[in-house]
């Protein structure tokens, strides 16, 4: 017997019991403590029945260097880690003011690749506290985490990838070569090509 139909089984018991009681003991007291294992018995009893997933992290998006030919595959890769492995929508947006963090639309064309690397790799190097918002200065106080390190660990591959997705969605022609990507090697060997 697995342990959800064990905790069934105890669920229908107490339903059970509870309307045992209600309909042979009169004490007003064990008739309203009977009602309330009645409801908690069922509720528990729907809640058993709704389907359980288990909670797993995000897949982990393979660049297969050799696989990509053109600069629109580079960055398709890079819009799969903006919104999986690479975290980044949980705070920015891209055309909605609404987020928590700057809106990155437009960003590939207003920024170097340079500046853009520089901002994932290192990002209290420049700290702005109003980022080309029309109105009154708004401060964002969720400080960018550096997404090379732990917990979201993006290799130098995967953030060329990324940068080249913001510039194409900027409209921008993606600066990215596809010889700078590094061709995986055995563990240790560092394998990274700096800008």
């Amino acid at each position: 017997m697995t342990e959800v139909q064990l905790l069934q089984t105890i669920g229908m018991s107490v339903v059970g019991l509870g309307g045992a009681i209600l309909l042979f003991v009169k004490a007003r007291f064990v008739r309203v403590m009977a009602f309330v294992a009645i409801v908690l018995g069922a509720f528990s009893l729907v809640a058993l029945s709704v389907p359980q997933m288990a909670s797993m992290p995000p897949a982990v998006e393979k660049i297969d260097v050799a696989s990509i030919k053109e600069k629109k595959e580079l960055a398709a890769i890079g819009q799969k880690i903006f919104f999986g492995k690479g975290q980044c929508a949980l705070c920015h947006t891209i055309g909605s003011s609404e987020g928590r963090c700057p809106d990155l639309k437009g960003v590939g064309a207003k920024l170097t690749r340079e500046f853009i690397y520089e901002s994932l790799t290192q990002p209290q190097a420049y700290v702005y506290k109003d980022y080309e918002h029309v109105g009154q200065a708004k401060f964002f106080p969720a400080k960018m985490p550096y997404i090379n390190k732990k917990p979201i660990g993006l290799n130098n591959n995967e953030i060329l990838a990324v940068i080249a997705f913001l510039q194409s969605m900027s409209g921008e022609e993606v600066t990215i070569n596809l010889s700078e990507l590094a061709a995986p090697g055995p563990a240790g060997s560092g394998g990274r090509k700096d800008l």
